[in-house]
């Protein structure tokens, strides 16, 4: 009785089991994993644009008409009428040193030139009486060449003394030291009461309304400098205060700076540019086609430019990361060297958020 029990068991459990696996092999399989979702991302397709080369240097804004006021004089400041910044016409005063020594020896040659002149007078009128008496033979021509003498001394004697009095004038007029033309005063370094001499510098008249600057480019430019070249004026900021071309070149090298001065004019007013003002110049040498990309879209990491480009992938699209070598940047846009070629999609958005070969799908 126990045995047939225990098979009954036996085959009752088999039956169970084998139901269940029965069951386990008709089970649905699980699904696959569900695909990333591709990123939609703005892209835009490289072109060929033109590209400047350019060079830029550190560029000195000059006045054509820039005059350091040294006198010609020496003695003490007793006067000074300007101050620095002032607005000056050709011919104003703008200082006086002390001229009452020299005032002095103007009336004294004043006073000499008449004493001439009263003889030199007395013999014109002498030397034309002698005539007359010669030609009447009341006197000899001895006495009439005489007199013709004397008239002729007097006259050189009072020509001279009429020489050094104007001499003594024009050197007066050195006393009181006078604007060359229309300008700015600059710095004004002396005070009353200075002596002074022709080596003092007094003061600087620049005039702002003629200006150019002045760029010293390396000699081994030399064989690409030429008159006619563009030229960008800007600011430690980059931003354009100016554009003109090269206007003159000097047909030797500095010494001292082994450069070649280049020369350019200046258009803005004096408001945005002064003499003497330091700017950065900008020289394109030519203009070439090269491919492009905004500033934008580049990323750096560790000082490697890169970029993500849109790349077709199992008919969609990744992001691909693509190392750069980048030129210039010029509105906006860097100019590509190395990296990428007209037709590449270059990603514009979300950046940030992309990893390489990750799914996106590129806006239209």
């Amino acid at each position: 009785m126990r045995s047939k029990f225990y098979v009954s068991v036996s085959a009752a459990a088999l039956v169970v089991l084998c139901g269940w696996a029965t069951a386990c092999s008709s089970a649905p399989a699980a699904a696959p994993q569900a695909h990333m979702a591709a990123m939609p991302v703005k892209a835009e397709a490289v072109v060929l644009q033109k590209v400047p080369e350019a060079d830029t240097y550190v560029a000195t804004i000059k006045s054509r008409r820039s005059a350091t006021i040294q006198p010609q004089v020496s003695g003490n400041l007793t006067q000074i009428y300007v101050h620095s910044g002032d607005q000056v016409q050709a011919g104003q005063k703008l200082m006086e040193i002390d001229p009452r020594q020299q005032q002095a020896i103007v009336d004294q040659q004043a006073s000499t030139e008449q004493q001439k002149l009263a003889v030199y007078q007395y013999n014109q009128s002498n030397v034309e009486r002698q005539r007359k008496l010669f030609a009447a033979g009341i006197i000899s021509q001895d006495a009439m060449q005489q007199a013709d003498q004397a008239y002729r001394n007097s006259k050189a004697d009072y020509d001279a003394a009429v020489a050094a009095r104007k001499s003594a004038q024009q050197q007066l007029a050195y006393y009181h030291i006078t604007a060359p033309f229309a300008g700015v005063v600059g710095d004004i370094p002396v005070h009353v009461g200075d002596y002074v001499s022709s080596t003092t510098v007094l003061t600087t008249v620049d005039e702002n309304q003629q200006l150019e600057a002045y760029i010293y480019i390396p000699a081994e430019r030399a064989a690409r400098i030429r008159v006619g070249l563009p030229v960008e004026l800007t600011d430690e900021q980059g931003n354009v205060l100016d554009r003109s071309t090269i206007s003159f070149v000097s047909p030797q090298v500095d010494n001292q700076l082994q450069g070649i001065l280049a020369k350019a004019e200046v258009h803005v007013s004096r408001d945005v540019l002064r003499n003497a003002q330091m700017v950065r110049a900008r020289v394109v040498w030519a203009v070439a086609s090269a491919p492009t990309v905004p500033v934008l879209a580049v990323i750096r990491v560790g000082g490697q430019p890169f970029v993500y480009v849109a790349e077709p992938s199992n008919g969609g699209f990744i992001a691909h990361q693509r190392a750069l070598v980048l030129g210039d940047a010029t509105n906006n846009a860097y100019e590509v060297k190395e990296g990428l070629h007209p037709g590449d999609r270059v990603i514009l958005s979300g950046t940030q958020f992309l990893a390489d070969g990750m799914p996106v799908q590129p806006l239209p």
